[in-house]
């Protein structure tokens, strides 16, 4: 049976706020951000510490609503498709200023999409190649003609706009000095950044949406284990709790505190996905039968239960539980068996030598915290017991991103964002990469390459007819179970915690990512 088109609602639990609240104005809302993150310019930067903060200072043309991730207007205040899905027209805002107080205009949107955000990020430039040209035939208007159709288009516009006028005779945009200055056209402002300690955010007041944000202030501490963080969501020093700042088994004590509510949803666009990378450029990974193997020798049950404490669904593919494309019933399974695992090890011609191993592989733990920090010494041990020793060489995270980029590494812990549209998140991480630079974490670094499924994508990414691309999905997501290019560990639930003095946290379908104009505090 093929998927249905599903439309997601998000899940809260605790105690219900009453929307018949009257907002209030003013207050600091305290939350953390861990790791610290590289940039706060999500155009430089999108690993996800980097998007949490920079999204509240940089806005993108479209929001997304969390009922069937539709798009909402943000700088775009309205837009039009032609008939032939080829021609997207966007009204701009009048009256948005950048934070140094100059006016934004269609010049800005067309030098972030035709050619800043194209020259850092491997997804920018794919959707670049998706654009015949660019117009803007006033300050208020931006015309995007595609080569053909993209249906992915409109689900692909939640990208930071960045100001034009700062990057005037720049040639090297990824290393421009305006790449520092953080300024946005968004509802917060940065005032301090103290290394090691926190970021401070306070209130844009000439915002474009009158009388947001509410809030004055946003302070990101920067707290370097969980077990600190965790006393200071207890101690009030902090008022929001997200998924990796505590240690799993911590979330259900704390959300027993009193005023304090549990909200899972607020993921209905980044749809998160646990992985194990592979890299399959590496002689025994090439090999199927060990891809196999690998996948029969870890208890994705067991990480999610015990690791994530039952924060996550089972998966046995590439698409998320909540994309409207999922097709289990195509789904290659590969139950826990590690008899299985080491019958496949056999026939791949890896015998056990006479040191207890068969081959040694070097893991690259995602450096976000000890909870990922657990999972790599869970997977050392799953594949010990198979005969697969394991390494795991630990570094921060600009040397975990490098080292997945350019293929320096046999498996690697991460889980990406896919995005609710196949031809955006899908097709960015199993299209084959050519060179050793996949240019950025959420593509192919695993060096998967299938002909068959290039073709597919490219097929599913410009059909516009619905029927016709679940079909064509279907048959990608029977191909990748199959050759199980990674480990999928899990479909990720990502809980949030706060206390109920905080309203709107999450009322879009970019959650906590979003830009916060709407969140404000009872007083």
């Amino acid at each position: 049976m093929l998927a249905l088109h599903l439309s997601v609602v998000g899940l809260m639990l605790g105690t219900p706020q009453s929307n018949a609240q009257e907002t209030h104005h003013g207050g600091t809302l305290n939350l953390i951000v861990q790791p610290e993150p590289v940039s706060l310019n999500p155009g430089i930067n999108r690993l996800g510490p980097a998007t949490f903060v920079g999204n509240k200072i940089y806005d993108s043309l479209l929001g997304y609503a969390q009922q069937g991730v539709t798009p909402i207007p943000r700088l775009a205040s309205a837009w039009t498709v032609s008939a032939d899905g080829r021609v997207y027209t966007f009204t701009l805002r009048p009256g948005v200023k950048w934070h140094d107080g100059q006016p934004f205009t269609s010049r800005d949107v067309a030098f972030s999409m035709g050619e800043f955000l194209p020259a850092q990020h491997a997804r920018s430039r794919d959707l670049r190649n998706e654009i015949e040209r660019i117009e803007t035939p006033d300050e208020l208007t931006v015309v995007f003609s595609l080569k053909q159709a993209y249906p992915a288009f409109i689900h692909s516009l939640n990208v930071p706009i960045v100001p034009a006028h700062k990057y005037v005779g720049v040639t090297d945009y990824r290393n421009a000095p305006a790449n520092a200055e953080f300024i946005g056209t968004g509802p917060f402002k940065l005032v301090e950044w103290k290394r090691g300690s926190h970021i401070r955010l306070a209130r844009n007041e000439s915002y474009w949406d009158a009388g947001k944000p509410y809030l004055d202030n946003i302070v990101f501490h920067i707290i370097p284990d969980a077990n600190s963080r965790a006393i200071a969501f207890e101690t009030g020093k902090v008022d929001v709790l997200r998924s990796g700042d505590i240690e799993s088994f911590d979330v259900a004590r704390l959300q027993a505190l009193p005023g304090v509510t549990l909200r899972e949803d607020g993921w209905e666009y980044l749809q998160p996905v646990g992985y194990v990378h592979i890299n399959n450029r590496t002689p025994e990974l090439a090999n199927l039968k060990v891809r196999q193997a690998i996948n029969h020798a870890i208890d994705r049950n067991f990480i999610i239960e015990t690791i994530f404490a039952g924060f996550g669904k089972p998966i046995n593919g590439p698409f998320s539980r909540l994309s409207a494309y999922k097709d289990e019933d195509v789904e290659t399974r590969y139950p826990y068996d590690p008899a299985r695992a080491t019958t496949l090890l056999d026939e791949a011609g890896y015998p056990v030598r006479a040191d207890g191993t068969r081959f040694t592989l070097r893991l690259v733990p995602l450096p976000y915290g000890e909870l990922w920090a657990r999972q790599a010494e869970y997977l050392r041990e799953a594949l010990t017991g198979v005969g697969i020793k394991v390494d795991i060489v630990s570094t921060d995270v600009a040397g975990w991103f490098q080292r997945l980029v350019h293929f320096d590494y046999d498996l690697a812990q991460n889980f990406v964002y896919t995005t609710p549209d196949p031809a955006i998140g899908i097709s960015y991480g199993y299209k084959t990469v050519i060179g050793d630079n996949a240019g950025t974490t959420g593509a192919n670094v695993n060096g998967y390459s299938n002909p068959e499924v290039d073709a597919l994508l490219d097929q599913g990414a410009h059909d516009a007819n619905p029927a016709e691309r679940q079909r064509i999905y279907s048959r990608v997501q029977q191909i990748l179970s199959r050759d199980v290019p990674l480990v999928w560990t899990h479909d990720i639930i990502f809980p949030t915690l706060h206390r109920n003095r905080v309203h709107a946290l999450i009322s879009t379908a970019l959650g906590t990512d979003d830009n916060f104009a709407d969140v404000w505090l009872e007083p």
